[in-house]
């Protein structure tokens, strides 16, 4: 299990066109956005790229859950692209509820004096990711 692999961790808040990307601390302790990755740009590798200079022990990856606690619509694509970035990357994946992060991340951005949506969609997705991570670390310590 996660709570025996000493080293950092990473999340990843998949969307269709960008990724979230979080990181923690080697203790496992906090997690911390890092930067929203934007796969038409970037491409795969651009986001394997950044995985990889955090040397992670392990990819935690939100799945989305509908409020009643079962997988959402979007789950198989985001299998998909698990199953995409384990073909590039061997670390175990570990999916992780993602249930409402991302309005949770949008209303941080907001309360932190990012007022418009467009000053908000560059972070969003990295801040839902650290939030995806947090709750992931402390559900293992």
């Amino acid at each position: 299990m996660s709570k025996q692999l000493p080293g950092r961790r990473v999340a990843l808040d998949a969307g269709g066109r960008r990724i979230g990307l979080a990181v923690s601390d080697e203790l496992g302790m906090v997690a911390s956005p890092v930067r929203t990755i934007d796969l038409k740009r970037e491409g795969l590798d651009g986001l394997i790229a950044a995985i990889r200079q955090y040397e992670p022990v392990e990819i935690i990856i939100g799945m989305p859950t509908g409020m009643s606690g079962h997988e959402g619509p979007q789950a198989d694509a985001v299998r998909l692209f698990a199953g995409e970035v384990a073909e590039k990357i061997d670390l175990p994946i570990t999916y992780w509820d993602e249930r409402l992060t991302t309005f949770a991340a949008d209303m941080a951005l907001q309360e932190s004096g990012h007022r418009s949506r467009k000053s908000r969609k560059e972070y969003v997705d990295a801040v839902a990711a650290s939030l995806i991570l947090q709750s992931f670390l402390d559900s293992v310590r």
